[in-house]
């Protein structure tokens, strides 16, 4: 019998949901290393730049052009078979990305918030209950973002630094090793955190 792969064995594809300074670089790094990734953005305005050259652009630390394969203003195409969604939103907006998610997202999907600020997690978790869902996702947050970053327009990021050790946790706690194993394909940057209470009130920023 040919053994089958468990999602953090692979690849995965990645949803990252908002294009500000963060999003546009973790979507073009992303997509720079070879990771399917998809981008989601509210206003269909601010990712024009990015449909209409393919992807974005990306130099400082990094360097290249990474090849988006969705930017879209429609949340149901953006995490539709993601593995994991990378929230990079400011903490005023999670409730909001967590209202728009909750009829896409299924129990196999793992979400991390970038960062959760001050249990964001337990916030995002929250909202997805009260908007009836049964089955929730995986849901993590990291302590702080892992980029200094600014995007110079629309289509195209500089990265000043990509950090050393950024912890995270998940919802609950023991979750936490399964999600490092997917996020880990891409971003080996991220440690365990012993639980959202270190992550929470530990945040820098």
């Amino acid at each position: 019998m040919a053994y089958k792969k468990k999602k953090y064995d692979r690849r995965p594809t990645f949803a990252v949901l908002g294009a500000g300074h963060g999003g546009l670089a973790m979507a073009g790094h992303l997509a720079i290393m070879g990771f399917r990734t998809r981008l989601w953005n509210r206003s269909s305005e601010r990712i024009e730049s990015v449909v209409d050259r393919g992807g974005i652009e990306v130099e400082g630390v990094v360097e290249g052009f990474g090849r988006i394969e969705l930017a879209t203003s429609h949340m149901g195409e953006a995490v539709e078979d993601a593995d994991v969604v990378m929230v990079v939103v400011p903490a005023t907006g999670h409730r909001y990305v967590a209202e728009r998610c909750s009829d896409f997202l299924t129990r196999d999907q793992t979400v991390v918030l970038n960062p959760g600020r001050t249990f964001g997690a337990l916030e995002f978790l929250q909202v997805l209950k009260e908007q009836g869902v049964r089955q929730t996702p995986t849901i993590a947050e990291a302590q702080t973002f892992l980029y200094v970053s600014r995007h110079t327009d629309f289509a195209r990021s500089r990265i000043m630094q990509v950090k050393n050790s950024v912890p995270l946790a998940a919802i609950a706690a023991h979750k936490t090793p399964e999600v490092l194993k997917s996020v880990n394909h891409a971003f080996p940057e991220f440690v365990a955190a012993t639980n959202v209470l270190e992550t929470s009130l530990d945040n820098i920023g």
